[in-house]
């Protein structure tokens, strides 16, 4: 099994510059061996608590069955109701190997949940990684992943909250979504951040059956988990970051793990047949113009000790400032794309707390970056968020906040920062 690592930089430096950026896409196998049914573990955590009242609860009931229903046979999987508690509701313990008798069993069990309660989203995650270690979470080859839904705020103390998320960490990977908009979309972040998923709103009940049955069955897709992106750089040389970013922005710098000598490995979560980009910037001690390039990171696609792929992240330096001017038009866009997710981020939580100046001005510049994106690749899926948040005058381009722009707006635009548009070519 190989993957392909292409580089995308411009190789030349002007001198006394050191600062090195390049976007590395990754590319699966078209055809990657499948992983047996048996590594795969499925766990479905449903907000049970009493705003989960009424459509929510029902909406959540039948989300859970069409979840249920996409595992495949022989898969491990388990169901937690969650509320101030955590409530293992299939299997009463351990977990399920799917099949005809279990799914049944299991969506007859969702069917007779209950709206009640308070909301302690740490402890539900708590049994997550319990019910994860029960399929053997030390095992790095085993996909291991949760659907987490809520309705609300987490009831828990920060600390309490952070310590239990940090204690799952690497022990799956977790979808989010949050249903209403009676929840944070930042406490969603965290855990999908945290856990290498996804968050996204579901605005509408009615629609929460459609979007669990999407994630579970893209989650079937998957065949390889505990992969790594390994990276070397010289002695002299300084990693200043390491980004995800498509198909969507996620900061892996902190979560480097020393392994070996000038090497660290950054997670990369579990994959099927797609490809990711990521930026790597690492500054190093400039080099003498005119001498022959040189290696400034070398980059290795690894499960374990085992290498699937390789490239190069090189540095020439020159006194031609045609050559060293250039662009490269992937870390172009994706360095916009990135601002463009902050600058959205800030400007609804400067809304949030009422500091409508900054939430302008924050915002503003968001429909700047995002019309650039638009105007680069063709994309308009941020401009259009946008524009049911913010109105530009069209001959001053003052920017104005939509006093008549719901919070699901709002909501929808912040959950979707991160997700960037792809560069091609």
């Amino acid at each position: 099994m190989t993957f392909t690592v292409e580089v995308d930089q411009n190789t030349y430096l002007p001198a006394g510059v050191g600062r090195v950026d390049a976007i590395v896409t990754v590319q699966a196998p078209d055809t990657p061996v499948a992983a047996p049914a048996a590594d795969g573990l499925e766990i479905i955590i449903l907000d049970c608590s009493s705003s989960m009242h009424g459509d929510r609860i029902s909406a959540a009931r039948r989300a859970a069955a069409e979840a249920i229903a996409q595992v495949r046979d022989g898969v491990a999987f388990a169901v937690i109701a969650g509320t101030a508690t955590a409530e293992q509701v299939y299997p009463p313990t351990g977990t399920a190997t799917a099949g005809g008798r279990t799914r049944a069993e299991a969506t007859a069990e969702v069917q007779r949940l209950r709206a009640n309660g308070a909301t302690a989203i740490g402890t539900w995650l708590t049994l997550a990684g319990q019910i994860a270690d029960h399929h053997g979470a030390d095992h790095p080859g085993r996909l291991r992943h949760a659907i987490l839904l809520t309705d609300g705020q987490n009831g828990e103390s920060t600390g309490v909250f952070q310590s239990a998320l940090d204690a799952v960490v690497g022990r799956f990977t977790c979808d989010c979504r949050g249903v209403g908009t009676d929840w944070r979309v930042d406490e969603l972040r965290a855990i999908a951040s945290a856990l290498l998923g996804t968050v996204d709103i579901v605005a509408d009940p009615a629609d929460l059956a459609a979007d669990f049955r999407a994630i579970m069955s893209a989650a079937m897709e998957k065949t390889m988990a505990g992969l790594a992106l390994r990276l070397w750089t010289p002695r002299t040389a300084r990693v200043k970051f390491v980004k995800q970013v498509a198909p969507t922005i996620e900061d892996l710098t902190a979560r480097r793990t020393e392994s070996g000598n000038l090497r660290g490995d950054y997670p990369l979560g579990s994959w099927g047949a797609e490809s990711r980009d990521y930026h790597v910037c690492v500054e190093l001690v400039p080099g003498v113009v005119g001498e022959a390039a040189v290696a400034a990171a070398r980059v290795s696609i690894v499960r374990g000790d085992e290498v699937l792929g390789k490239g190069d992240v090189l540095a020439q330096w020159t006194d031609d400032t045609a050559l060293s001017t250039r662009i490269s038009r992937g870390v172009a866009l994706y360095t916009g794309q990135a601002e463009l997710a902050d600058a959205i981020q800030e400007g609804i939580a400067a809304q949030e707390r009422g500091d409508l100046r900054t939430a302008t001005a924050r915002l503003g510049r968001a429909v700047e970056l995002a019309q650039a994106v638009k105007e680069a690749t063709g994309n308009d899926a941020t401009a259009r968020l946008l524009a049911e948040v913010v109105d530009v005058d069209p001959v001053t381009g003052t920017a104005r906040l939509r006093a008549e722009a719901s919070k699901a707006a709002r909501m929808t635009l912040d959950s979707r920062s991160t997700v960037t548009v792809r560069v091609r070519g």
